[in-house]
């Protein structure tokens, strides 16, 4: 019998996954869990096999939960499970411990699949993502997007809004009048930028914001 902690702060999600789980006798939920920190006082109380982690999670999010269980419940195979599937959540996922990562509009038979495969040592990845690994490791693309994305964490939702028009190569005035704001303001917004980006200009910074989805 697989024992398994299902993470989700959810309810009506974590009871479908429970209803598809139990199509399987060999599987067994043995604790549920409505936020991260729950979650990893869970997998230290009761030693599952597998730990199901949906990576949006209140008090802990599900990567930090899944870092922490790795050095506290050593024991217990981790897979995310997410509707979320941008490059940053699978790098970060793998970087973390996660043995699997699954998506929530995936096919159920992938979800029992992976919690046996995970179970027995293996990694698995649901076909989607795997697609996305193979096609972006190639080039790199999924490391330089996923420290992007931590490089935008230092600034403010406005001054994302104006790095993604920089991104797209619009001007001072051009970002003013799309966002209704004077000149002067973009200026100001621009710098800031430049200073918690650690760039110089704004081509660097247009890169940033490529990199990390932004624009396409």
């Amino acid at each position: 019998m697989i024992r398994i902690l299902l993470a989700d702060d959810e309810a009506m999600m974590r009871a479908g996954v429970r209803a598809i789980l139990a199509s399987d006798p060999k599987l067994d939920v043995v604790a549920e869990a409505g936020d991260g920190r729950e979650a990893v006082d869970l997998a230290i109380s009761h030693h599952p096999d597998v730990a199901l982690l949906d990576i949006r999670m209140p008090v802990l999010d599900g990567l930090a939960a899944a870092a922490e269980m790795r050095r506290a419940a050593p024991g217990t195979a981790v897979v995310m499970l997410t509707t979320f599937g941008e490059d940053d959540y699978i790098a970060k996922a793998l970087e973390v411990g996660a043995s699997g990562f699954l998506l929530k509009s995936g096919d159920p038979r992938e979800l029992i699949a992976g919690v046996h495969a995970v179970a027995d040592g293996a990694a698995y990845l649901s076909p989607k993502v795997a697609h996305r690994v193979i096609a972006q490791l190639a080039g790199g693309r999924m490391a330089r997007g996923a420290h992007a994305r931590d490089r935008l964490e230092s600034l403010t939702e406005r001054e994302r809004e104006v790095l993604a028009l920089v991104g797209a190569g619009l001007s001072n005035a051009e970002i003013a009048g799309r966002l209704h704001i004077v000149e002067g303001t973009v200026k100001a917004y621009v710098s800031a930028i430049l200073t918690r980006l650690g760039v110089r200009n704004r081509v660097q910074a247009a890169i940033i914001a490529y990199e990390a989805g932004l624009v396409a």
